[in-house]
């Protein structure tokens, strides 16, 4: 990583004394954070899932701290904001992987798994990961290009904002004390999440609407559950059959949505009946599907003798 940094940063018009000094600072910050960043994430997953895991947040304290330390050492331009990003981009990975680890590691110790083997077998995931979701990435990108209005990537591009702002040396720094300072008061006033607070308020509204359906949705359901008298093993079997439909929602829009990106990345139509649905139209197929949501994980709730899953064990 040293030798990837001293490529990075030697691009620049500095001294090789001072690229030497940056590649290896930067490689030790990746390194401590990393670390400590890691080990935030695992906890945070482990106690409370994968939803929850800060990866945004810890990204953005490294590329701070990171860039600060490249102009404090006379790192700048675009040599300097990319060592910062490429920084940026270890820390975050190694969190996110953290994360599911930790995550895969507990379902296996409540499945009663084998500890070596389920080790053995997140590595070859990272491993076959890192070789695969390359093309995924490439195909989005040239069917739509990150950071377009049908791609935007908000989170990406926040980072890439501050990276150059700081290193550039024209960040706004009052925002961003001004954004410190109120997660200091959502902490004093007890808000529940103070991430997902502040990351709502850079994410698209049509996410953030999304998700707010979504928690609708779940509220709902958790209200019909509970009305119907299911003892606690139901209920655990109501959750997973909810959390397994959401689920396969998401990876079905993901599957089809890379599929059609491939098409148009190689200049395909993919329009296949060129008819613009009305509004009156999209609202029956949402109430459908909120329907399909809601009814589903409620008849799979099963019998009352019936052996509770794991979840309900724990």
């Amino acid at each position: 990583m040293v030798g990837l940094y001293y490529y990075f940063i030697s691009a620049g018009n500095l001294s090789g004394s001072t690229v030497l000094t940056g590649a290896i600072v930067a490689a030790l910050v990746m390194v401590v954070l990393g670390f400590f960043f890691a080990a935030v994430s695992g906890n945070l997953v482990g106690m409370i899932g994968s939803s929850n895991n800060p990866v945004s947040g810890l990204t953005l304290c490294t590329l701070i701290i990171a860039a600060l330390l490249m102009v404090a050492l006379g790192v700048s331009g675009t040599s300097g904001v990319a060592a910062v990003l490429g920084v940026s981009a270890v820390v975050c990975v190694s969190s996110a992987v953290a994360g599911e680890m930790l995550q895969d590691l507990k379902v296996g110790h409540i499945l009663g798994g084998t500890p070596v083997k389920m080790e053995i077998g997140d590595m070859l995931g990272i491993v076959v990961a890192s070789l695969v979701l390359f093309f995924p990435l490439a195909i989005l990108d040239k069917a739509y290009h990150f950071g377009s209005e049908r791609l935007p990537a908000p989170q990406a591009g926040l980072m890439a904002m501050l990276s150059k702002g700081i290193v550039g040396g024209d960040m706004a720094w009052p925002l961003v004390v001004v954004g410190i300072l109120m997660g200091f008061a959502l902490i004093m006033v007890e808000v529940r999440s103070p991430m997902l607070f502040s990351v709502g308020m850079y994410l698209p509204l049509g996410t953030t609407f999304a998700i707010f359906v979504g928690g609708l949705v779940r509220w709902v359901t958790d209200k019909l559950r509970d009305r119907r008298g299911f003892n606690e093993a139901q209920k655990a079997r109501v959750d997973n059959s909810g959390v397994l439909t959401a689920s396969g929602l998401i990876a079905g829009e993901a599957l089809c949505g890379l599929v059609i990106a491939a098409l148009v990345g190689t200049g395909h139509d993919v329009t296949l009946v060129k008819w613009t649905a009305p509004f009156v139209a999209a609202l029956i197929a949402l109430a459908v599907l909120i329907a399909v949501m809601i009814q589903v994980p409620l008849r799979n709730a099963g019998r009352p003798d019936e052996p509770a899953p794991p979840t309900a064990i724990m």
